[in-house]
């Protein structure tokens, strides 16, 4: 039988390995978007919070140490946003960065940063864009991209600051165009580099006076209503049918069937996935099925019906459209109609999100 390595031999075999250096930089945002910039006590020019991992951490837990050490914050690290590999420079390593939500800061927390290393010198809470201006060349292209990831809900590859090609954020429209035409992508690349969108099903069900019934979530902006209904499971195959039927029952405690298909809302906001609504009709509710309603506990706060009049005050403006066109071909018998930002497609077409 041939010898085995030690324990030892194999930890002192990778350790002698020749590695990339690792950092980890957090993008820690305040409530309002702004991104916070560091001036650094010990060297020219503007950073990011963050530094190089040591030891045997992880990424996560070297941003975490350097977030309390720069700046006496104990937050959770978030999300990996974008991952940044850049080839030797001056020191002769190469360097991968992991690029890390952290926050929004409560105006708190933001309020009690402090600079117990002095590593830090000052701090400030800046625009995306007055960010980008005044930080260096090397860092400008992880926050970009980095931002890109958090609106787009992916993660963003780069190398030398450079959105690579499939990269799921980051990568300028123009250029992924460029690419396709130009017939660079591979099968997994062109899936990955696509623009993705948000689909979700509700259904829209009306007391027999005509009141919409809406529910409050328990999260988001308090006093804001919404129609039963959510997100599609479209990974483990749900239809937007059968999601109307299981939101109603988990959030609404009812089994509805849900009818016909009166509406598909089309939405977007620039830099965000554009979110796709199915509405469907759940029909007229009497007395005592609305009394057999039971919200899903830590999800709804409140049901209630509300007349069309009455929707103004209640829902946002792009669901209150969609809410008074379905209504009309409810009506009417017409339908499915096609919206964009609660208008019929072709009718002064918005931008606005919803």
């Amino acid at each position: 039988p041939c010898d085995h390595p030690s324990p030892e031999q194999v930890r002192a075999y990778y350790a002698d390995r020749p590695a990339p250096l690792v950092a980890a930089t957090g993008l820690v945002l305040d409530d309002t978007g702004r991104v916070l910039v560091l001036t650094p006590s010990y060297k020219a020019g503007r950073e990011l919070p963050g530094g190089t991992v040591e030891a045997t951490e992880t990424p996560e837990e070297g941003l975490a140490r350097e977030l309390k050490e720069e700046l006496d914050l104990g937050v959770p690290v978030g999300r990996l946003l974008a991952v940044d590999s850049r080839t030797p420079g001056s020191l002769g390593r190469s360097l991968v960065v992991h690029v890390h939500l952290v926050g929004p800061l409560s105006p708190a927390q933001a309020a009690a940063l402090s600079f117990p290393d002095g590593e830090v010198a000052a701090a400030r809470w800046l625009a995306p864009e007055e960010a980008y201006e005044v930080l260096p060349a090397r860092i400008a292209p992880r926050l970009r991209a980095g931002l890109a990831a958090l609106r787009a809900g992916s993660i963003a590859h780069l190398v030398d600051g450079v959105p690579q090609p499939g990269s799921p954020a980051g990568l300028d429209p123009e250029r992924r165009t460029a690419l396709e035409h130009a017939g660079l992508f591979d099968a997994a690349s062109h899936r990955a580099a696509r623009p993705k969108a948000l689909t979700a099903a509700s259904v829209l069900c009306t007391d027999e006076a005509g009141g919409v019934l809406l529910v409050e979530p328990a999260y988001g902006r308090p006093g804001r209503w919404n129609l039963p209904g959510g997100g599609i499971d479209s990974d483990l195959g749900e239809t937007p049918r059968a999601a109307a039927r299981r939101e109603a029952q988990e959030e609404l405690g009812l089994e509805l069937e849900p009818g016909r298909l009166l509406g598909v809302n089309w939405a977007h906001k620039p830099g965000f996935p554009a979110r796709i609504r199915f509405l469907y009709d759940g029909g007229v509710l009497d007395t005592g099925t609305l009394g057999r309603i039971r919200l899903a506990p830590g999800e709804l706060l409140r049901w209630r019906t509300a007349a069309p009049g009455e929707l103004r005050g209640l829902v946002k403006p792009n669901l209150r459209r969609q809410i008074e066109a379905c209504l009309r071909a409810r009506a009417e018998g017409t339908g499915p109609l096609e919206l964009h930002a609660g208008r019929p497609a072709g009718a002064g077409e918005s931008r606005e999100g919803g």
